[in-house]
């Protein structure tokens, strides 16, 4: 009954004006009745710059809302007008078009009830298992994260590998600022998220490793945002090498990852590729640069960690072995690489090195080995500078 009233309350200053000062008093009221449905629209849509239990993140600057003091500025009007509207001068987007009159009600409950809940266990209060580590990009380097998308969120994905210039070998490193003044491979591609769960993307390589253009369908069947004992994922890829037109790979991969404590998260992906292809570089942009190739059936298994060393900054690694047809494909040993990550609201920067060039699925397990015909291509003193660029639009 307590829950019915406080909605109703909310409700009913949407209806006077939800600038209005004759607003309802701050609620003390316990987690309403139907608390869940509103945590979970909470952990989906606001916990990345809330925080999942609701206590802010100070990267942001958000307020924590099992602060009494904090609620006691906070009238119910005010609480559904800011959902609605956004705040001016800050990251607070206007959810009003986003989400129903129904769904910003349940938040505004939810965060209400934040302050009776204060003392509650997660279990209790939220429902979301306030220990998730939330992954900065849809990548580690090259691994995938799997991290779920926002429901109708769009999302660029930039990468660039300095594929042809050893960072730490050779002469004059310095003078070439460790390959940085050497020619980049470098990629892009959208995603969009057609619910909380399914999401859809399509990538593209330049000509200097093929060309090839990715299609991809996604779906996050777990998560630990939802009280999972682990995230889990499952993609299906095809790529077509030379635009689409040839040497083409179907891929279907698994993601797992669990969290460790609220600031680190491990991951292990099952990559099965058919027809895979092996890394070349072509030597002009006439598509009879790139012939059909033969393909091989493939299986790898990426494994990597994240962990943050800062609020906002983390560092990584991976390795992909791969298991069948390695050889074949000139892969002489797993591609591996590490670096260094900095995340700023809807935006992630990844610096760091490498032994591979790929970054589509098949072919981000093999290595510079395969590319540049050097079985010694792909040892620690092979390693080439990269980086990733992910931004939310919105």
């Amino acid at each position: 009954m307590t829950g019915r009233i406080l909605v109703l309350s909310l409700a009913a200053t949407i209806a006077a004006g939800a600038n209005s000062p004759q607003v309802s008093p701050v609620s003390t009221a316990p987690l309403p009745s139907n608390a869940s449905e509103g945590a979970a629209i909470f952990a989906r849509e606001c916990s990345k710059c809330h925080g999942p239990d609701g206590k802010g993140l100070a990267e942001f600057g958000t307020p924590d809302f099992t602060d009494p003091k904090v609620q006691s500025r906070l009238t119910d009007a005010r609480i559904v007008a800011t959902i609605k509207n956004g705040k001016k001068g800050t990251l607070m987007p206007a959810w009003s078009k986003k989400l129903s009159a129904r769904e910003i009600l349940l938040i505004a409950a939810f965060v209400r009830s934040l302050n009776a809940a204060k003392e509650a266990s997660p279990d209790s209060s939220s429902g979301v298992e306030p220990g998730a580590y939330e992954a900065g990009d849809d990548v580690l380097f090259s691994l995938p994260t799997g991290r779920r998308l926002d429901r109708h969120g769009f999302y660029v994905n930039f990468t660039h590998r300095f594929a042809y210039d050893p960072a730490f070998s050779g002469t004059a490193r310095g003078g070439a600022l460790s390959g940085l003044e050497g020619f980049s491979l470098s990629s892009f591609g959208f995603r969009y998220g057609v619910s909380e769960r399914f999401s859809v993307s399509i990538y593209r390589s330049p000509t200097f490793i093929a060309r090839p253009i990715q299609l991809m369908l996604a779906y996050n069947f777990a998560s630990e945002q939802d009280g999972a004992p682990l995230n889990a994922a499952v993609r299906f890829s095809t790529e077509g090498q030379n635009n689409f037109s040839r040497n083409f790979t179907h891929n279907i991969e698994v993601i797992v990852s669990r969290s460790i404590g609220s600031r680190a998260q491990l991951y292990v992906v099952p990559t099965l590729s058919l027809n895979s292809h092996r890394l070349f570089s072509p030597n002009s942009f006439r598509s009879r640069s790139i012939p059909n190739m033969p393909g091989f059936n493939t299986f790898s298994t990426g494994a990597g960690g994240v962990l943050d060393v800062r609020p906002t900054v983390a560092v990584l690694a991976e390795v992909i072995p791969t298991f069948v047809n390695g050889r074949p494909l000139g892969i002489h040993r797993p591609a591996f690489g590490f670096g260094i990550q900095k995340k700023i609201w809807r935006h992630a920067f990844t610096f760091g090195f490498t032994n591979s060039p790929g970054t589509t699925v098949s072919q981000r397990s093999g290595t510079r080995a395969a590319f540049l015909n050097n079985p010694s291509a792909d040892t620690f003193k092979g390693l080439v500078i990269g980086f990733n660029l992910t931004r939310q639009i919105y």
